[in-house]
């Protein structure tokens, strides 16, 4: 009887994760499309079929939905670093770099909605603790790479500097490919899906071993404070 009467529960709750999964996509597509500020509770619910008074059943605040599509995002990143990790560790050196390009770049309307709502929310006192927490899981790449750059570095396949510099030149990179991706004047090429592909082949080599070697290249930017 025991076992029965937890039956109903589990696909209670299974239900129930399956709605507030639907309620984050339906805000996901909405905002996509439109301002972030003219999305309202309201219509989110109607996009997911469902009443607006069981949207708060999951969710108290629209920035609790909104803070939700970020922390989603960053974690399937974080998924799909781990896949790359573990083939380094099998012995393919830029595994780790590919899947952070593919990630980001596979879907660049989702990675550019992240950005805005980060920007949007991040003073926002309502959701503070799951900021923290999305900052957290982003640093958290940094760290779960480093020994795996670290490695490379020392093997000699990949340039000797701090480890964090070829992480966050990884981030430059496909920062700059998303902004190239909605830029105005060449958003519309008919080839920019093999361009994005172009720029994740580049983005995998550019740490190697000997490319770091011109006399300029070494020169620090003086820092503008």
């Amino acid at each position: 009887m025991g076992f029965l009467g937890r039956e109903p529960v589990r696909e209670k709750k299974k239900a129930f994760l399956a709605r507030e999964q639907e309620i984050v996509e339906s805000a996901k597509s909405l905002l996509i499309d439109h301002h972030v500020d003219k999305i309202t509770v309201a219509e989110i619910a109607k996009k997911a079929s469902i009443g607006k008074g069981t949207i708060y059943k999951h969710f108290q605040t629209k920035n609790e939905i909104l803070v939700r599509i970020m922390l989603d995002y960053e974690k399937g990143i974080s998924v799909e670093l781990k896949k790359g990790l573990d083939r380094a560790k099998e012995g393919d050196p830029g595994a780790v770099s590919k899947a952070y390009f593919e990630s980001r770049l596979a879907n660049p309307a989702d990675d550019r909605l992240v950005q805005k709502l980060e920007d949007k929310l991040a003073d926002a006192e309502d959701v503070k603790e799951q900021m923290m927490q999305f900052y957290q899981i982003r640093r958290s790449h940094e760290e779960s790479l480093k020994s795996v750059v670290s490695d490379l570095i020392k093997k000699g396949i990949l340039e000797n500097v701090p480890p964090h510099f070829h992480y966050l030149s990884c981030w430059a990179l496909a920062q700059g490919a998303i902004e190239l991706f909605f830029n105005k004047t060449w958003g519309d090429l008919d080839d920019m899906s093999d361009l994005l592909g172009y720029i994740t082949s580049i983005g995998v080599t550019m740490g190697n071993k000997g490319q770091y070697h011109l006399k300029g290249d070494k020169k620090p930017f003086a820092n503008n404070e």
